[in-house]
Order: structure tokens, then C-alpha cells, then sequence
């Protein structure tokens, strides 16, 4: 498979803290295990709440697919991966590399009594699993985060079973004026100071909006998914654009 070089030329050398010589995937686990036990709170209120509704979204097309087991990759607090338990799914496997979003999530699952739901530590571009192994892939707001998007996606697909299904919800950015202008006013400056209330680690705070303006939204990243070879790619905006759930099989 040939490489995408404008993948790196568009959004991996963001990272968290630009001065660190560490590697974008050290520094984000960094902040996320700096910011666990905020960060639901955090996501309600940058969302306005959105975010259970798009999540809730995926569920429904997941649900659709009737899978046995599914992955959620990046799973972070697992709010995904739980709200996937309404799949009627067998197995449900969060995945991430953030130890302290994993004890977040382990808590709601204890608190929900969930048997088939469960956290794993472990490296999206590496996943722990054999070819051909889950009927669905997911990923909440987590391939933005991704070191090597082009490596993340692969390792998606080899796992997926044939005809698998991958969902992917992330941020984007909406197309049409004025929702544009005024998207890129709130993540430049609202978001930033929102953010702040949460925690005093500012360059982190920046690293989200600035990741999130620089993501190759839409038909470029329906494009990335094709060529890693996926098939029947489907991109859904959001609230205005402001997110996508993007849909393909392998």
C-alpha cells in the first residue's frame, strides 16, 4: 500500500506541546491522563451536550450491523464503548493508550454493572488483536489523535472481519458561512478560554482546538479511508458540521 504523504502534511506535526522532543502519541497520553477526571466535564460543556446525542448516533448504525463483538478504539472515559452495550453486542472491548481515562471508564462500567463491556490498555497502531476479529470497529473524537493516521486505520481494518463496519465520530469543520467563520472564532478563542476552567495546562488546551481546525474533515478523510482500502465510505455531518460520523466497511 502506498503511503499518504499529505496526511503528515496536514495534521500529525500538531502536537500538545510543540517544544517537547517526545513524539505526538507520549504527549497525548500525557494530557489525557492529566486531564481523566475532568474530561466528561469538559466534553458536555465544549459540546453543549452534543456529544451524547452524536454518540448516540453511532450506536443506532452500529446497532444496525447486529455485531457480535465490537472494538472501540481510543475509547478514552468509554462513554462510547458503554453507550455500545445497548447494541445487544456479546462483547464490547475498550481500547486506549491513557491509563487514567481506563480507570474512569472501569468506574462507570462497575457503577452500570456492565459483563459485557471492558477496558484494555493498549496502542491504536498496535492493536492487541488477530486478523479478521471484530464485526465492528469505533472510534469517538480519538483519529485525530492518532501519531500515524495512515497506521491507526490499517491496524483498524486488519482486525475487522470481513464486511466488518467502522464508525468514526470526530470533529469537523463546517463548510457553509456563517457556520465556518463562527466555528473558527469559538475553537480559536471560546474554546480555549472554556477549557482553561478545567485545567492550567493552556498548550494542551490548544493542542485540541488547533487539532480539531486542522483534521482533514469530510470528503478528505472519506478519501483517506478509501485509499487505506476501505469500501461503502459514508460521511454524515453534524450540528451543523461542527462533527462527522463517517461509515465503511472493509
Amino acid at each position: 500500500m502506498k503511503s499518504l504523504p499529505t496526511i503528515d502534511n496536514m495534521f500529525q506535526k500538531i502536537k500538545p506541546y510543540q517544544q517537547s522532543e517526545s513524539g505526538k502519541k507520549q504527549q497525548v497520553t500525557q494530557m489525557f491522563n492529566q486531564i481523566a477526571k475532568r474530561y466528561d466535564a469538559l466534553n458536555r460543556l465544549v459540546s453543549a451536550g452534543s456529544d451524547i446525542r452524536w454518540r448516540n448516533k453511532v450506536v443506532g448504525i452500529v446497532k444496525k450491523h447486529q455485531p457480535v463483538n465490537v472494538l472501540d478504539v481510543a475509547t478514552g472515559t468509554g462513554d462510547l464503548a458503554i453507550a455500545l452495550a445497548k447494541t445487544n453486542a456479546e462483547q464490547i472491548i475498550g481500547l486506549d493508550v491513557a491509563k487514567n481515562m481506563l480507570e474512569v471508564a472501569e468506574q462507570k462500567i462497575t457503577k452500570k454493572n456492565l459483563l459485557n463491556v471492558s477496558m484494555v490498555s493498549g496502542d491504536a497502531e498496535s492493536l492487541p488483536y488477530s486478523v479478521n476479529t471484530f464485526d465492528a470497529v469505533t472510534v469517538s473524537f480519538g483519529v485525530r489523535n492518532f501519531e500515524n493516521l495512515e497506521l491507526g486505520l490499517t491496524e483498524i481494518q486488519r482486525v475487522l472481519k470481513e464486511n466488518g463496519l467502522l464508525v468514526i465520530l470526530e470533529t469537523s469543520v463546517p463548510a457553509k458561512f456563517p457556520f465556518k467563520q463562527g466555528y473558527k472564532c469559538y475553537t480559536k478563542y471560546l474554546m480555549p478560554a472554556i477549557t482553561l476552567l478545567f485545567s492550567k495546562d493552556k498548550k494542551a488546551y490548544q493542542y485540541l482546538s488547533k487539532s480539531a481546525n486542522n483534521f482533514p474533515s469530510g470528503a478528505s478523510f472519506c478519501n483517506i479511508l478509501e485509499k487505506i482500502g476501505f469500501n461503502n465510505v459514508k460521511c454524515m455531518p453534524q450540528t451543523m458540521g461542527v462533527a462527522t460520523i463517517y461509515v465503511a466497511k472493509k
